[in-house]
């Protein structure tokens, strides 16, 4: 029988593949039709230039009702703290009202091709932070309000703030425009650079070292490099020599730090302790030994950013044998802000068991590298995301750009938002779509305009209800 077939078993021909059915979860071959061109054929019913409308109508809500419904749930006695950080800046609005924002982009063209998107892609929303052996990754790095939905959504979003962000770091008008342009251009060749590489090397395509070279963003070298020296000390252990006190039993615990960090009651510590059993579950086996390696030691509150202060948000002290720290943040999920605005633009409503889960999965779904600890959890019956805390992380303040440096971040960020997009979404459809020409890019740059003309309107109708009383602010914290 050498050389011949096993008994029992039949032979195929040797003359090419075997034929096999298709197979659930894998692509057919050869393919129906093709993805560019299936985008390219949007145009006729989406003209790109199209996505320079900005149709406010007059059920829009006005901007301090809007910030009110998005307070609601929230911890009352944190809201003015919310209020006052966005009052402070048209930019710092905008980083607050993704929910707003969303009725409105709800209103605009859209070519209906769905991405898992971030949902909060403003300009100040991507920065550095660690990866398992120690490196540092740039990426989008917030994903409250992600979900399945619009690409341009997040384009626009991105657009917008980098005109707000150029504003505020007094850039003339032109230097604002092209900060959007540079953002828009850069997504466009970016997705197109995707779509002609093999899967697999787009899938993992723009690692750190490539990244200036990529978008041209040598201007911004120094001020990356910088954030990347304070990023690589921002580290757990920092954290907690300032934030924690050594206990009696040889341990730490933390220390009232007001209004920003505070201790929290003993039953209210051992409830969110107690939900780390339920977040244990949801890691993958392999992480398993290295939390058994930690003990829980405290358990704080801790105010967190613009969009999400008035939210539970908690640090955990986990300390080593040796004493060592490893901070983890546990934070409340909020249903995305987006989805009333997905359904009234005639998407389905979509389906979320956990709203911690779909944070997590929808930041995996669109970072290269994330977070080893990612996890999610129940408090009192409430759905939190835990990650690890101050994981090397680092951030850009794009208010704070010097003039010739805010088109290469404009560049950069545009580059890191299509490759987000290009997980979940084929690459060469949106390419396809997105085309040679710059038409879309100079769409995209007059709407950011219109936007950010807008977003300065709302902003001083809010400062406004500050100044007469109609709403409280606590400024400056």
């Amino acid at each position: 029988m050498a050389g011949g077939a096993v008994q029992g078993q039949q032979t195929t021909s040797t003359g090419g593949a075997h034929r096999l059915p298709r197979v659930p979860g894998f692509a057919e071959w050869p393919a129906p039709g093709t993805p560019k061109e299936e985008g390219k054929a949007l145009r006729q019913s989406v003209p790109r230039s199209a996505h320079a409308t900005l149709d406010l109508d007059g059920d829009r809500p006005d901007a301090v009702s809007a910030v009110e419904e998005s307070s609601r749930g929230r911890i009352p006695e944190l809201t003015p703290i919310r209020i006052g950080r966005m009052a402070a800046t048209p930019f710092a609005f905008l980083r607050g009202s993704a929910g707003l924002m969303a009725y409105d982009l709800a209103r605009t063209p859209m070519t209906r091709i769905r991405a898992q998107i971030c949902g909060d892609a403003h300009a100040a929303n991507f920065g550095l932070y660690g990866d398992a052996r120690g490196g540092l990754v740039i990426d989008l790095n917030d994903f409250d309000e992600t979900v399945h939905g619009p690409w341009e959504w997040d384009l626009k979003r991105l657009a917008a703030s980098l005109v707000l962000a150029a504003r505020e770091a007094g850039a003339d008008e032109d230097t604002c425009r092209k900060a959007a342009n540079d953002a828009a251009g850069a997504y466009r060749r970016t997705m197109r650079l995707l779509a002609r590489l093999p899967v697999l090397d787009a899938w993992n395509a723009i690692a750190d070292e490539e990244l200036v070279s990529h978008t041209d963003a040598h201007d911004l070298l120094g001020t990356l490099e910088r954030v990347s020296e304070k990023a690589r000390a921002n580290t757990s252990g920092r954290f907690a020599a300032k934030a924690t006190a050594p206990t009696e039993d040889g341990g730490r615990g933390f220390v009232d730090a007001p209004p920003v960090l505070r201790r929290v009651p003993d039953v209210e510590a051992a409830m969110v302790a107690a939900s780390l059993e339920e977040y244990v579950t949801s890691l993958s086996e392999d992480r398993l030994p290295l939390l058994a390696r930690h003990a829980v030691h405290d358990v704080a509150f801790r105010v967190v950013g613009t969009g999400s202060v008035g939210t539970r948000s908690y640090v955990v002290l986990l300390l080593d044998h040796r004493g060592e720290p490893l901070v983890l943040q546990v934070k409340e999920a909020r249903p995305s802000a987006l989805v009333p605005h997905l359904v009234s633009a005639g998407f389905d409503e979509p389906e979320t068991d956990h709203e911690g889960r779909r944070v997590v999965m929808g930041q995996k779904r669109m970072q290269v590298v994330s977070d080893i600890l990612l996890g999610w959890t129940s408090v009192d019956g409430l759905p939190f995301q835990v990650r690890q805390f101050r994981n090397r992380k680092g951030s850009v303040d794009p208010a704070a750009l010097a003039a010739d440096e805010l088109d290469d971040y404009g560049r950069m960020t545009g580059a890191l938002l299509a490759r987000a997009h290009a997980h979940s979404a084929d690459p060469r459809l949106i390419a396809g779509y997105c085309g040679k020409n710059e038409e879309l890019d100079e769409a995209i740059t007059a709407f950011a305009v219109a936007y950010a003309d807008r977003t300065e309107a709302d902003h001083a109708e809010l400062v406004a209800a500050v100044r007469s009383g109609r709403i409280a602010a606590e400024m400056g914290v």
